[in-house]
């Protein structure tokens, strides 16, 4: 009986973790994570982030794009320290998003 016990705590292990990998939000077509639009003004924050990112230089969800005036398309972030559309905490694993910054091209790769 307990062997049958242990089987099933781990197949729902097993299932929580497949979920959450399947359901990781990630960026949608429309260049929206966490229901944000990817784009604007951007203050980064150590505690409470809006969005966690991780920076990699292969493989990215949205291709940045840091611009000092007018960030209106997906993937143009000015950063700024007040007056945010959206807040981001940079992390180094289990981000929300996956930036890779360019010079031009910005949005969803």
């Amino acid at each position: 009986m307990k062997l049958k016990k242990k089987w099933v705590l781990f197949l729902c292990l097993v299932l929580c973790l497949v979920s959450q990998i399947a359901f990781a939000d990630g960026i949608t077509k429309d260049g929206y994570c966490n229901g944000i639009k990817m784009k604007g003004k951007v203050r980064i924050v150590e505690y409470n982030p809006d969005v966690k990112v991780q920076v990699v230089t292969s493989f990215p969800d949205l291709k940045v794009k840091v611009v000092d005036h007018f960030p209106d398309d997906i993937g143009e972030w000015q950063f700024v320290e007040y007056g945010e559309d959206f807040t981001i905490k940079f992390v180094t694993s289990f981000p929300d998003l996956r930036i890779k910054y360019v010079t031009s091209f910005p949005g969803v790769a």
